[in-house]
């Protein structure tokens, strides 16, 4: 056994394969299951105690020796094929430096977070994959009631350690964040929440299976309808200039009540009517409404003492408007086309 790892060893180290052709021969010989230190490790299960524990060591470092060697030729062959292949004229010019545009809706994002944060709101995040609770039930959506069909869901599957399933979907709206706030947060709470939402429906002009959102919430002594108004004011005329009309129109949302939809007038067609605003001249920018007194008792605060409003907004009809681009689906399309009309650069 001695006699044939050491001649092994002289053979790993004198070896020098000139193409795969060779290496694999050598891969063969000495690495495979098959080959000459496999049949080594065989004959080492045969040997007594005192011989397995002598030569056991000096077999793990032939082992390793062979596979150190093959891979090291391995890479000194790919790298000289790679070479090899590849025909560079060096003279060449090099390719000229090019900066890079902030997408749109980054910049939307951007500026719809400095107005809020003039106004004393802080930005909160949460999960995308979240749970029923957490998105539906705690928003005063019961289950299986039919305000849930306002929103066509993607559910995820998962698996607990009981192996039972558990309600887990695509957040369909930043709200999950709102409740997550209250729940770990006394008041008062005013913050808004940018990110990704999901839904199951058919992609168009106006429309995507995934989307972006910023919500905001405020929540303290004393709030009231006035406020939400004055701060959605103030927001519209930030974004889209002081001329723009804006109109509060009654609506019904499960989270908050009472509620109201927020239109501009539609800055693409200047109210004449186009596509993007039904050719109506008002388009919808956001939802709104005071905090329903089921959603703060589902979170721990008492609405006898607290009230707050609420609102949400997809940042792509806001950038749609902000840039008058009447198709969102542009925004998902990596068109450098599209996107390099807009000039700022990081």
């Amino acid at each position: 056994m001695e006699n044939r790892i050491i001649e092994l060893v002289q053979e790993i180290q004198s070896a020098n394969p000139n193409g795969q052709g060779e290496l694999e021969v050598f891969r063969l010989k000495y690495i495979s299951k098959k080959g000459s230190i496999s049949e080594l490790f065989e004959t080492l299960k045969t040997l007594p105690k005192e011989e397995k524990q002598r030569f056991g060591k000096p077999l793990n470092e032939l082992k390793q020796l062979a596979e150190s060697k093959f891979t090291e030729w391995q890479e000194k062959l790919e790298s000289s094929s790679s070479a090899a292949s590849l025909d560079i004229d060096f003279t060449l010019p090099p390719v000229p430096e090019k900066q890079g545009n902030q997408h749109p809706l980054t910049l939307t994002r951007n500026r719809i977070i400095e107005i809020f944060e003039r106004l004393g709101f802080s930005v909160a995040d949460g999960p995308e994959i979240e749970d029923d609770w957490h998105n539906f039930s705690a928003l005063n959506f019961p289950e299986n009631h039919p305000a849930r069909e306002m929103q066509d869901t993607f559910f995820v599957e998962k698996k607990g350690q009981d192996g039972a399933s558990q309600d887990m979907l695509l957040r369909t709206h930043t709200s999950n964040v709102q409740v997550r706030m209250m729940t770990n947060q006394k008041p008062p709470i005013r913050a808004i929440m940018p990110g990704r939402v999901y839904r199951n429906e058919a992609i168009s002009a106006r429309a995507h299976c995934f989307f972006h959102q910023v919500e905001g919430l405020y929540v303290d002594r004393n709030v009231g309808f006035a406020d939400l108004k004055q701060t959605l004011y103030h927001f519209a005329k930030e974004m889209y200039g002081q001329d723009t009309k804006i109109r509060f129109r009654p609506s019904f949302f499960p989270f908050t009540e009472p509620s109201a939809e927020i239109d501009i007038s539609c800055l693409i067609c200047k109210g004449k009517g186009c596509n993007v605003c039904k050719y109506s001249g008002w388009v919808e920018i956001a939802g709104s409404g005071m905090v329903h007194p089921n959603v703060l008792r589902h979170c721990g605060i008492d609405p006898e003492e607290f009230t707050g409003f609420a609102f949400g907004m997809g940042i792509e009809r806001v950038t749609m408007l902000r840039y008058q681009v009447n198709d969102l689906r542009l925004y998902s399309e990596n068109d450098l086309r599209f996107l390099r009309q807009f000039s700022t650069v990081v």
